[in-house]
Formats: C-alpha cells, structure tokens, sequence
C-alpha cells in the first residue's frame, strides 16, 4: 500500500492512497452496490468475499425490509469479518447511462458520510466508484468522488477524523491524489 496525497477539510484527514480497500484498517467501508444489494461484482464482490456471507445476508435483510436502494441514499449492515466494523452500502451513478452522474455520486457520496456520522464512526474508506466495468474514465468518477468529500467534510459538523479515498490500481490512486490537490491544494 502506498500513500498518494493527504489533507485536511473541515478538520478532517483525508488520504489517497493505492491498496484494497477491504483491507482498510478504518470503522467503516462504502461499498458501491446495485439497488438489490445484491453483491456479485467489483467491490461489492471483494467486501462479500473477505467479510463473509453475513454481509449478504443482512442486505437481503436490508432490501426486504426497505426495498431497493435508491441512489443518494445509504444502507448499512455490519463488516462481518472485515477489519471494518460497518459496510455502508450506496449506489453510484452510471456514466454514459445516468442524467448528471456526477449529482449522483455527491449525493450517494454524502448519504454514505452522513450514515457513517450517525454512527459515530471516525474513519471510513471509499474506493473508486463508478470506475470498473461500467467504467468512466478515473479522472471524472475520483473528482466527483472528492469534490462531494471535501463538500460534506467543510459543510458539516462530524464525528470524522479520517476518510480514505483507495484505488485498487495506481491509475486510480493517483487519479484521487490529483483531485485532492486540485481541490485543497495538498
């Protein structure tokens, strides 16, 4: 794992860095799922296979009692056997397919940060949403990414201390790091 840029917004770290995001050491971990929650691709797959079944289970728990999971909004189930405590579950745009998928991401983004404050969790890591096979170029999905972060971070008073934004390859850490300077000039 490497560390790709840092900063701060509203008092709050914010890292980018290259690494598996199942593997953070953080209280919660977003997972960028489908309205089902239904966990057969990308992270959600990763989260599913490193946490344990339980995760599923409990998401179809979540969408019985709930139904589908509209993006903007959060679910929340808990890590099983993740080093993370809470699995936030959020559903991000799809590029090329949604109307203004970067309002998309920051409202899912800010639905994720928000469950996680109500928690009163401290530390959560997001991948890189939206930029595997429905993929968009790293560099629009990581700013949006940040853009709703830093937003959020500035504009609300949390129980934050650390969000961690992770690429599973270089290109996409580097592309979160890039944003982070644009940004907050880190």
């Amino acid at each position: 794992m490497s560390d790709f840029g840092i900063g701060r917004a509203g008092g709050t770290t914010v890292i980018a860095l290259e690494g598996d995001v199942t593997r953070q050491q953080v209280e919660a971990v977003v997972n960028s799922a489908n309205e089902t929650l239904q966990h057969d691709d990308g992270v959600a797959t990763a989260i599913v296979r490193t946490g344990g079944r339980v995760i599923q289970e409990e998401s179809d728990s979540w969408v019985l009692e709930n139904g589908p999971l509209d993006p903007g909004h959060a679910a929340v189930t808990t890590g099983g056997m993740l080093q993370a405590s809470h699995v936030i579950h959020i559903v991000g745009p799809r590029y090329g397919e949604s109307e203004e998928p970067d309002a998309v991401m920051a409202a899912s983004v800010q639905a994720a940060l928000n469950a996680a404050d109500s928690h009163g969790l401290q530390s959560i890591a997001f991948p890189a949403i939206a930029t595997g096979r429905r993929a968009v170029h790293a560099t629009a999905a990581t700013r949006a990414i940040v853009a709703a972060v830093v937003d959020w971070l500035e504009s609300n008073p949390n129980t934050l201390t650390e969000v961690r934004l992770v690429g599973l390859r270089r290109k996409e850490a580097r592309a979160f790091a890039a944003a982070l300077e644009e940004r907050l000039g880190t």
